[in-house]
């Protein structure tokens, strides 16, 4: 049985890949799947809509439940008039499809940018299914879902993913995670697209459109953009997607009210900019939407796990404030509202289940040496609240997932980490929760001058037990043709799986790749790493 000391104590090597891979057990039975669009058998009765179209941007799966998952894809209309297009979709446990255990038809129009999304209802829970879209003749590349399982559960295991920089490199550990073969679903924790302007941050590659985003058709073609990356479409194609916004996908360091990246002068009314992100976002993502534009949600997986998603960026969150601002300590000062923090203290004191999962976007654990003002302790009376939550109601196991600042942490989360009678780093004696911080998919970590600094900030830090900051140098150009994520034969995939349950689990991204196939390129190169071993935080659970 995994305990939060193991989560820490493995932490050190296991979140220094550019995915965060958590869990427990040996792997599960899947498939990677054959990507090329084919014909379908038998044609639809599509006589009043038009069926000239093309499945450009792949299929996409999120928000698995135990009874049902949402599916996506996207139909790219030819040249000519536009019309409407009558989609069908197929689920089935089989690639053949010879049985469905649900389908449905659904009309696209240019109101939503012709995405297709749909709630598929009825399946069975812990049970591995593919889907498809007809169009026409047309049918769409086959995706994998896994519905969440019921009852007891012994073994999860996530990726955990944030801030992909297009400009700023290539999605590499997204063709990583694709070819898992182990996973239940990945946690996409925001800045799943970047909002700036060509060469603005990061010149690897182009922006589509080239300009700052601003409008509801700049949004979806940056979304587009990202959507015909193939190793974007390996992973939405493979595995299921829990997802939350951070900043990116509306300006830097967003907030309720506006952003520090958007000036009203230049970039318009904020609102317009907002809802134009806000309206793209659920057009293009494979997220399950309430009627009032929460993002906010819970998902159970068996009596092993809770995972609960929050929204720290647009919910209610009032505006960033410099350290020494009188109204920093307000105990009024809210960061998720008053309605989602009533909710998030409901659905942690509330669960059963052994562990408590909360992914979210900003750094929670204090720290010494700040880097930003974009985090929980801006907000430190809402962070005192939910610790003092947690601790009186004695909820035990909690892990705190987080993106945002491009780099590997591994901490305990305490009231006062600074005070040695409310926390000791030998013991754990106070800790109340954990925080793994996971690395970008290719946005830059820091400047070599704060990673010099690692040393004296985890001395400083008593409730680090590794961090990893360094920057990475991307290389300038990869092989344009990038091969699909094929269907392998059962047979393989035993051999697969016989392998050590996790084989994968402990490798960095600076240790030499067991095979390079040619269509892959060359991994990114790497500035020299200052390794800090992993340090035990001592036990703290069933206190």
């Amino acid at each position: 049985m995994i305990t939060r000391r193991d989560l820490l104590a493995g932490a050190g090597s296991s979140l220094l890949a550019s995915a965060a891979l958590a869990g427990c057990g040996g792997p599960s039975p899947t498939t990677p799947l054959d990507d090329a669009a084919t014909p379908a058998d038998d044609a639809s009765d599509g006589a009043t809509f038009s069926e000239a179209v093309d499945f450009l941007h792949g299929v996409a799966s999120g928000d698995p439940l135990h009874d049902r998952v949402i599916l996506w894809t996207r139909v790219t209309p030819r040249p000519g008039p536009s019309a409407p297009v009558a989609v069908r979709w197929e689920v089935s446990t089989g690639l053949d499809f010879a049985a469905l255990a649900a389908s449905g038809s659904v009309i696209a129009t240019s109101a939503r940018d012709y995405t297709v999304k749909v709630d598929a209802e009825g399946l069975r829970p812990g049970v591995t299914y593919y889907y498809r879209f007809v169009v026409g003749d047309l049918r769409s590349p086959v995706g994998r879902a896994r519905t969440a399982q019921e009852g007891a559960l012994d073994r999860l295991r996530l990726a955990v993913v944030s801030c992909a920089s297009l400009a700023q490199g290539y999605f590499h550990v997204y063709r990583e995670i694709a070819e898992r073969l182990d996973l239940d679903a990945v946690v996409h924790l925001g800045d799943y697209i970047y909002e700036h302007a060509s060469g603005a941050y990061g010149n690897v590659r182009p922006y589509d459109p080239p300009t700052t985003l601003r409008s509801l058709s700049d949004y979806r073609r940056r979304y587009a953009q990202y959507r015909r990356d193939p190793d974007v479409r390996a992973l939405h194609q493979q595995h299921a997607v829990i997802a939350v916004w951070d900043d990116h996908e509306f300006a830097n360091n967003a907030w309720e009210g506006g952003a520090e990246g958007h000036m009203p002068s230049s970039d318009g009314p904020w609102g317009q900019r907002r809802d134009a992100a806000v309206r793209a976002y659920f057009e293009w993502m494979p997220l399950r939407e309430q009627p009032d534009g929460r993002i906010w949600r819970r998902f159970a997986f068996g009596d092993l796990a809770d995972l609960v998603m929050l929204d720290t960026r647009l919910w209610a969150r009032p505006r960033q404030e410099p350290p020494n601002s009188p109204g920093l300590h307000d105990p009024r000062r809210s960061l998720l509202g008053d309605e989602q923090e009533g909710w998030l203290f409901g659905a942690v004191t509330s669960s059963r289940a052994r562990w408590k999962i909360v992914g979210q976007q900003i750094r929670m654990s204090p720290l010494w040496l700040k880097f930003n003002v974009d985090d929980w302790e801006d907000y430190p009376a809402a962070r005192n609240r939910l610790l003092q939550t947690l601790a009186t109601m004695r909820v035990n196991d909690v892990a705190i997932l987080t993106g945002d600042i491009h780099s590997s942490w591994a901490m305990d989360v305490a009231t006062d980490p600074f005070d040695p009678a409310v926390y000791d780093p030998a013991t754990g004696r106070g800790s109340i929760a954990v925080e793994l911080i996971v690395p970008g998919v290719s946005s830059p970590g820091h400047p070599p001058e704060v990673e010099a600094q690692l040393p004296e900030i985890l001395r400083l830090n008593p409730t680090c037990a590794s961090a990893t900051l360094e920057a990475r140098v991307l290389p300038p150009r990869r092989h344009p043709r990038t091969p699909p994520v094929r269907v392998v034969p059962a047979a393989l995939w035993q051999r697969r799986a016989a392998r050590a349950p996790g084989h994968r689990l402990q490798r960095r991204v600076a240790d030499p790749p067991r095979r390079q196939p040619p269509h892959r390129g060359r991994r990114a190169e790497r500035a020299p790493r200052r390794r800090t071993p992993a340090r035990p935080v001592g036990a703290r659970l069933n206190r």
